[in-house]
């Protein structure tokens, strides 16, 4: 990749299977950007795109956005807060915000819940930091085609900011200006894509169980009353079987499906058509497809 001193630089924390092509989609607006990840093979794979990939975050010191990425709610407070002495990569103990100039924005676009965003909002004030909170989706397939939906919660001035970097990656939501409503969005998002996925998995097993095609069934009904927008993304590859492309794990519903439990819980809600789904999401995981593409659900129904 070509430097651009005079274009906004960007750190990008978590450059995994779906921050990668993010990444690319930055790089690719003209943003100055380093990707940063721990595993080498990232790295590399960042590398073989052209990008600047690095092991330790040092650059978000001079960046004037930090995006993050990660998994879990634990690993964004490791990220932006530090790690506790003892624990991998303690050395950075200071974390993203202590390491942030002021001024500079963190642009959480992680799924990991409102009070994981939200317990930033005071360490970024009195850094000077401005938070975008940004859960993303649409899966690996739209994020390399710079076509995701961004749930983007932030103060006016924040989001004008950082508008054109979001845009870069896909399309912005607006959800209001309270930090964590972003990922309340994203919630209810996750809620509605984790039954979708196992209905149309209880759907197509039905029908192999009825004798039929399943292939010609999924025709039929997939652009009728019946269809959505996971029947006619997952169906294809749930009929391929184990094998078929990841394009987005078992395990990352295991992760979000509980995550939307336990945000249902806490407000006292019950969501009895999750709690089911999320059963086949566990169940498909202990039968070992968490790493399989979470069409594989299907699984559960053809055992």
């Amino acid at each position: 990749m070509t430097e651009n001193s005079s274009m906004p630089k960007v750190t990008f924390v978590g450059i995994g299977a779906i921050g990668l092509p993010m990444a690319s989609r930055v790089a690719a607006a003209g943003f100055d950007l380093t990707a940063v990840d721990f595993s080498a093979a990232q790295r590399a794979a960042a590398e073989e795109l052209g990008l600047r990939a690095e092991d330790s975050a040092a650059s978000a010191g001079v960046a004037d956005a930090v995006i993050v990425m990660v998994a879990t709610g634990e690993q964004l407070r490791s990220a932006t807060l530090g790690s506790p002495e003892g624990e991998p990569h303690a050395q950075e103990s200071a974390g993203l915000i202590g390491a942030m100039r002021p001024g500079a924005s963190l642009i959480v676009m992680s799924t990991v819940g409102p009070e994981a965003v939200q317990s930033l909002v005071e360490p970024a004030r009195e850094r000077g930091i401005t938070l975008v909170d940004a859960p993303v989706t649409g899966g690996i397939a739209r994020a390399a085609l710079g076509a995701l939906r961004l749930f983007v919660s932030a103060d006016f001035a924040g989001l004008e900011e950082n508008r054109a970097l979001l845009e870069s990656m896909g399309t912005i939501v607006e959800c209001g200006t309270e930090i964590g409503d972003g990922q309340a969005f994203k919630a209810v998002n996750q809620l509605l894509c984790s039954v979708h996925i196992v209905a149309a998995a209880e759907a197509l097993a039905l029908a192999e169980k009825l004798g039929l095609d399943p292939t010609q069934v999924l025709e039929a009904v997939a652009e009728g009353a019946a269809g959505s927008f996971m029947l006619s993304d997952r169906g294809p590859r749930m009929l391929e079987g184990p094998e078929a492309q990841v394009a987005s794990a078992v395990g990352i519903f295991v992760k979000d499906s509980s995550l939307v439990s336990e945000i249902a819980s806490s407000h006292g809600f019950e969501a009895p058509l999750l709690e089911a789904a999320r059963a086949k999401y566990l169940e498909a995981a202990d039968a070992g497809l968490a790493r399989h593409d979470d069409s594989q659900v299907i699984a559960t129904y053809q055992r």
